[in-house]
């Protein structure tokens, strides 16, 4: 890891508070936090006795095994260098599928693990973007997608599973990507493949491709901005189901009679409909909400109907669930904001449920962590903001703390009921956390979804800038001791914050941030080609008359305006967010005689993979935010 660091003194005035009722926690270091253990996957083995996840328990992801019956976890691949992500168990036997890129360049290669630990890539070549997509339903071959035929787009190829052990495994272009089409969804027989095409950040098309008869043809015929998802086409191949907001604020399952033409509703809900799939032999169908910042996960039992009443786990949500072949069990993983992920199996038969992981460092007690809550408050123009509000525990009338506003990236995203060493160890050490869903974000119908489309560093700003007024309202915030903190899109945020609001927050911290949408926009990796007119869309044309307000919202052009500290955090391997971005920021705001700390992983991309990287970066914002925010003493 190379880390470069660059600042500027600040002379600090040390100021205090005292409280007669503080409560008392333990404080616990950036390395304890990062002893818990991140988890994700869980794929069963085809005898159903073992699980296959991913896991960073050795300082980086690995593929492990857990077995189901005496709980022991086994470590499968060995890497020091990069994540190694565990994607499926073969059909039938023990071999199983991982993928990984190169220091963060998203170049995903995707190897075979044979039962002798002997690993075979599957996908040789350089600079080519690979994933794996799935097993067929005769559990003959494999499904991988690729851009080494075009960069832009993604084809579909098929792998025959009998010939994954010869040197040049047998291979088959499926789907050739030549406009932009994506596949979403392919069917058990596969002969349809029901393809989407984004056409704006608001609209997009859905088609069905016939692969006997060649016809592609357009589904979704609409009028005026409508989403289409493919979810997963029907066991006898005669029907697709999916999601749209098609007349409708929120995301909804519907499903299509390929025969017909007949169009269905499935399931609404007052939330958008985030995913919907399928056992392998249709007796359930999982469905996932997106219910104020947290997802609710439904089983339904499809020959009665009815919901299956899944048993209530203390102090977390079921956030996914994976089924069993044989539909007798389900994987579920279960997560709160106040813990790491953890995974339990559920017996569908006799309603057994027993945990098999325990993620959380035993070091650490629970009662100390603090568990998000979902707040709303007005902004500017009177439009009701959703955020996630961490108190400290040690936080009063009496002991007023120092708070941080959080975005999301994006834009987009949202800032969810999810857990984060980083929130949970600043929210440990004494900073109050209010994490903004500005309008824009996803999650709240479509009409808030877009109310940011082309006004990017303006109103989304103002409603993080709002946030100060809720966290006043609490009663237990240093008013004169507010930060602002994000990345990727969040970055962003920070640095307009600072740039076009420069009194509103003392200190900010920019995470990969973009800093010049100019250029952000014209270095787009070339596999989003297919996404670049619904970009284009919601920021703007770079190469267009818009190229003017991009310009005047780019924190980069308007440097000299920051007065306030500085910390920037920054991947050399980002694809999307370049590193001169950062760099150059960095000496924009230097040249202010602005206090700025930047630091430089050589080993990371857009976003850490590595702990010792997220406890040497994350550490080091507590470090700067103790220095220029727990310190600063405001002039009279």
């Amino acid at each position: 890891m190379k880390v470069l660091k660059f600042a500027l003194p600040l002379l600090l005035f040390i100021g205090c508070t005292s409280s007669s009722d503080t409560v008392e926690v333990n404080n616990y270091t950036i390395e304890q936090f990062y002893k818990n253990i991140k988890i994700g996957g869980g794929s069963f083995s085809s005898d159903e006795s073992k699980l296959l996840i991913s896991s960073n328990e050795s300082g980086i992801y690995n593929a492990y095994e857990i077995n189901i019956e005496s709980g022991e976890t086994t470590m499968l691949t060995n890497s020091t260098e990069e994540s190694y992500l565990a994607q499926s168990y073969f059909p039938n036997d023990d071999r199983f599928i991982y993928s990984f890129d190169e220091g963060g360049n998203e170049n995903f290669k995707v190897y075979m693990m044979s039962t002798d630990g002997v690993a075979k890539d599957l996908t040789p070549g350089d600079s080519i973007r690979n994933g794996f997509w799935g097993w067929s339903r005769d559990e003959k071959s494999m499904f991988l997608t690729s851009n080494k035929r075009d960069p832009r787009f993604m084809d579909i190829y098929e792998l025959a599973i009998a010939s994954m052990n010869d040197e040049n495994p047998i291979s088959e272009m499926l789907y050739q990507n030549n406009d932009g089409l994506n596949v979403g969804a392919i069917s058990p027989n596969k002969r349809y493949f029901a393809l989407i095409q984004s056409l704006t950040s608001a609209d997009s098309k859905m088609f069905l491709y016939d692969r006997e008869t060649g016809e592609k043809k357009d589904i979704s015929v609409h009028e005026g901005d409508v989403q289409y998802s493919p979810q997963f086409f029907s066991l006898d191949n005669s029907e697709l189901y999916y999601t749209t907001d098609l007349d409708a604020e929120f995301v909804y399952l519907a499903k299509l009679n390929i025969e017909s033409g007949e169009i269905q509703k499935v399931f609404e809900d007052n939330w958008d409909v985030w995913y919907a799939y399928p056992s392998r032999n249709e007796k359930y169908r999982v469905v996932g909400i997106n219910q104020d910042a947290k997802t609710n996960v439904k089983i339904f039992d499809l020959e009665s109907g009815n919901e299956v009443q899944l048993p209530e786990i203390p102090g977390g949500s079921i956030s996914s669930v994976g089924i069993s072949k044989s539909e007798k069990l389900a994987r579920l993983t279960v997560s709160t904001s106040s813990s790491p992920n953890n995974m339990y199996l559920y017996n569908f038969e006799n309603g057994d449920l027993k945990k098999l992981t325990n993620t959380l460092n035993a070091e650490i007690q629970p009662d100390d962590l603090v568990e998000g809550q979902v707040v709303r408050f007005k902004s500017f123009d009177g439009t009701e903001i959703p955020a996630i509000y961490y108190q400290p525990k040690v936080a009063s009338e009496n002991n007023k703390v120092p708070a941080l506003v959080r975005v999301h990236g994006g834009p987009g995203g949202q800032s969810r009921l999810n857990y984060s060493e980083l929130n949970q160890y600043l929210v440990n050490q004494g900073y109050a956390i209010l994490a903004v869903n500005n309008r824009g974000s996803s999650g709240y119908g479509k009409t808030f979804f877009h109310m940011d489309d082309k006004n990017h560093g303006d109103k989304d700003l103002k409603d993080c800038v709002a946030g100060k007024d809720f966290l006043a309202s609490t009663g237990v915030i240093d008013m004169d001791k507010i930060g602002i903190i994000g990345g990727s899109y969040g970055g962003y945020m920070t640095m307009a914050a600072l740039a076009f609001e420069p009194e509103a927050f003392d200190v900010g911290v920019n995470i990969f941030g973009v800093t010049n949408w100019l250029r952000t926009l014209k270095s787009i990796p070339p596999y989003w080609e297919s996404f670049r007119k619904a970009l284009y869309d919601e920021l703007g044309d770079p190469y267009s008359e818009d190229s003017i307000r991009l310009y005047n919202i780019s924190p980069l052009f308007h440097a000299q305006n920051v007065t306030k500290p500085l910390l920037v955090l920054q991947g050399a391997n980002d694809v999307r967010v370049l590193q001169v971005e950062s760099d150059e920021i960095v000496a924009g705001v230097k040249a202010n005689g602005v206090p700025v700390e930047y630091i430089i992983f050589d080993d990371e991309g857009h976003g850490f993979r590595k702990k010792e990287n997220e406890i040497e970066g994350y550490g080091q914002i507590k470090i700067f935010l103790d220095k220029y925010l727990k310190q600063i003493e405001q002039a009279d």
